[in-house]
């Protein structure tokens, strides 16, 4: 309850954030002059309730899509040792994390992930694949497992709903204001919308849109180094290196659908500007970051 609260009170924040800005910088008294006319207030609602009602519905639905789009199945009652040790695993390291028990499943792809996914710390999905419990040992398993429920223990699907949805808002919101503003002040459109409108909110949408990504994706990257932290606290270091070490050496791209692939413990790979849209941080680079925190614990 405290995180949709969280949720929501960020949402009206932006819109009054937005509304405040906009009226001291002198935006309506301007568009006024200019004939434009613009509800900025309308706008704005408009704008926060499409950018964030998308990112909520996702999140809400987020385990039902991600069953569907890889054929997990949730383990309700552990058929052999290995799903009895999957469970046991994790509902250790959930009790240490501190957070309710995740649901567990096993999806059928020869790729080396795992990912999470959820509506809360107390309402996720854990979610590993074949190839994984085929190609790693029991350690560096466990170590991926702690990655994923610290991502559900850090709030990470939360957080990344609530980037979405502000991400969002902004771009509904200033691809229309541009549109409008070019419809009023270039094309003199005195009542409605005319075509410039329609075109040029689209292309300020798909534009602000690689910008919005860009900003996700950082955010994405950067809570990958955070879930190998807390997966080296709940595993140990040594086994969350191990098995960062054993997804380097696994060949092929991972294969989760696109919804899913930011919240998998192994992403694409990319340099320059490709780089910039990546979901998760190179593997080097993520090995580095845990080798320096245990050395530093080690002194």
């Amino acid at each position: 309850m405290k995180r949709i609260f969280l949720y929501l009170a960020t949402n009206l924040a932006i819109v009054l954030v937005l509304g405040i800005t906009l009226r001291l910088l002198g935006f309506e008294r301007i568009l006024d002059e200019q004939g434009v006319g613009l509800d900025i207030n309308s706008l704005l609602m408009f704008a926060a309730v499409f950018g964030f009602g998308g990112s909520f519905i996702s999140l809400a639905i987020s385990k039902w899509m991600a069953k569907r789009a890889t054929g997990a199945r949730v383990i309700e009652t552990p058929a052999n040792a290995i799903e009895q040790w999957l469970v046991s695993t994790v509902r250790r390291q959930a009790e240490a994390a501190g957070i309710g028990m995740p649901e567990v499943a096993i999806y059928n792809a020869p790729d080396v992930n795992a990912f999470a996914t959820g509506m809360s710390r107390n309402n996720a999905l854990v979610a590993v694949s074949s190839g994984l419990l085929q190609s790693m040992d029991r350690d560096e398993a466990e170590a991926v497992l702690a990655h994923e429920v610290s991502h559900v223990a850090n709030g990470d699907m939360v957080t990344l709903a609530l980037i979405q949805g502000v991400v969002n808002t902004f771009v509904i919101f200033l691809s229309r204001v541009i549109g409008h503003v070019v419809d009023r002040v270039v094309f003199k459109v005195e009542r409605g919308h005319g075509p410039a409108f329609w075109i040029t909110a689209i292309i300020a949408e798909i534009l602000l849109g690689i910008l919005a990504s860009i900003i996700v994706m950082w955010f994405s990257r950067r809570r990958e180094f955070q879930a190998d932290a807390g997966g080296a606290r709940l595993a140990g270091a040594g086994k969350m290196i191990a098995a960062l070490e054993r997804l380097k050496r696994s060949s092929g791209q991972p294969h989760l659908p696109d919804q899913l692939a930011a919240f998998g413990i192994s992403g694409g790979l990319g340099s320059g500007i490709k780089r910039l849209f990546m979901t998760h941080p190179p593997l080097d680079e993520r090995i580095a970051a845990l080798r320096r925190a245990a050395a530093g614990q080690g002194r």
